[in-house]
């Protein structure tokens, strides 16, 4: 994995941070403190193309729905042909809840 390079206390630190959210309300207020808006806009669209690439869209429509480079796109569908499957626990638990 390449997150492995930044393994650490701190890292640690931050994802056992995110973990003690409760809620969604929770979530913005320390997102909104700890990020800035084009941080947390590229993390959301980059979980959106994500959704929209396993559901079977074509990078046309991604671009045009999801208002997302070609760049993000490829980058996105690398991580989920090669990556540490990461998107697809949180997608799957995601339409479990629904």
């Amino acid at each position: 994995m390449q997150i492995d390079k930044l393994r650490g206390e701190q890292l640690d630190q931050l994802f056992d941070a995110i973990l003690s959210l409760n809620d969604r309300e929770e979530c913005y207020r320390f997102f909104d403190d700890i990020a800035t808006m084009s941080e947390i806009h590229s993390i959301s669209q980059r979980l959106q193309v994500a959704k929209m690439l396993t559901e079977g869209h074509t990078y046309n429509v991604i671009e045009k729905e999801a208002n997302a480079s070609t760049a993000t796109i490829s980058r996105v569908r690398r991580s989920l042909n090669y990556g540490s499957d990461g998107y697809q626990i949180v997608l799957d638990r995601i339409l479990e809840d629904k």
